[in-house]
């Protein structure tokens, strides 16, 4: 019994934290009384915002990536660059086609083969754009090497050979084919030919050789020549004619202006052949018959055959 007078102080519940004690199963599970507005409980709204905002982002950039991919194109037989732009609808057309594959198709944009596989699209520009500067950036260095070779010593320098190479120049005049080898010479004799004899000369090559202008001129005529097969004639300034015969493919059509060494098209084995092989003939007319000498035109012209 408590004293007198004195009063006992009722024990206060020091609970600093409030706990909630369930029981299941005879077990206990502790859990804090805490309000559920506190930072922690808007982590997974955040985190899914932030996943929607980004998957929302990168939608645009795949658009972007796929607009700016690059189309391949197999050059096939009788192709030329532009019937390509043409034909694949090429902003800026053949000269965009050349400018973005310049290193695959090399110094004459006329000189392209079957199988040769063209970038067409943007990404090839930008492939070509790195080339270029990177030729910049070479061209720079070796102006800047010039520069220091021009600063040297004036007897260092004197004592230094020039190693430029002479280039000759061009006689305006090139080979048909790359190849120099003859088959079946002029005037050869036979009962094969309606003449009598061979009207020009026969350089064996397979089917789809590139077949080229042998100098600047105009066509004349482009097509089907009977026992020559697909034929070409073209003009030349001395007044000369060229004519290429059996091919498989055109390049060129009548009335068109070529260049020296332009592809006309590819070699074959149509009209009256017993093989691929490019007949050539120089003529003093278009016609048949007007034949002369084609070796001995070239040789005259500066060109090496055989």
């Amino acid at each position: 019994m408590p004293a007198k007078g004195k009063h006992r102080r009722p024990k206060s519940l020091r609970f600093t934290r409030s706990i909630a004690v369930a029981g299941t199963g005879g077990a206990a599970l502790a859990l804090p009384l805490m309000g559920a507005t506190g930072a922690h409980a808007a982590t997974p709204a955040t985190a899914v915002a932030h996943h929607v905002e980004k998957a929302a982002t990168a939608a645009p950039a795949k658009k972007a990536a796929k607009a700016a991919g690059t189309k391949t194109y197999a050059v096939r037989s009788g192709d030329y660059l532009s019937k390509i732009a043409d034909e694949q609808n090429v902003s800026g057309g053949w000269k965009k086609i050349y400018a973005d594959n310049r290193s695959a198709i090399g110094g004459d944009p006329s000189l392209i083969h079957p199988g040769l596989k063209l970038s067409l699209g943007k990404k090839a520009a930008a492939h070509s754009a790195t080339h270029s500067a990177a030729r910049t950036t070479t061209s720079a260095k070796a102006g800047q090497a010039t520069q220091a070779a021009d600063t040297a010593p004036s007897d260092t320098a004197s004592a230094t050979p020039s190693t430029a190479p002479s280039t000759a120049p061009s006689t305006g005049y090139t080979l048909p084919v790359a190849s120099s080898s003859v088959g079946t010479g002029y005037k050869v004799a036979g009962g094969m030919w309606s003449s009598g004899y061979h009207t020009g000369v026969d350089f064996v090559i397979p089917t789809g050789t590139t077949l080229k202008s042998i100098a600047a001129g105009t066509v004349v005529s482009a097509g089907w020549g009977g026992a020559y097969g697909n034929q070409v004639v073209i003009q030349h300034a001395d007044g000369k004619y060229s004519q290429y015969a059996h091919m498989s493919s055109l390049s060129v059509s009548a009335g068109q202006t070529v260049t020296e060494g332009q592809q006309i098209g590819l070699s074959g084995a149509t009209g009256n052949v017993t093989g691929p092989h490019l007949h050539f003939e120089i003529r003093t007319t278009p016609d048949y018959g007007s034949d002369v000498d084609p070796i001995a035109y070239l040789r005259s012209h500066g060109v090496a055959v055989g």
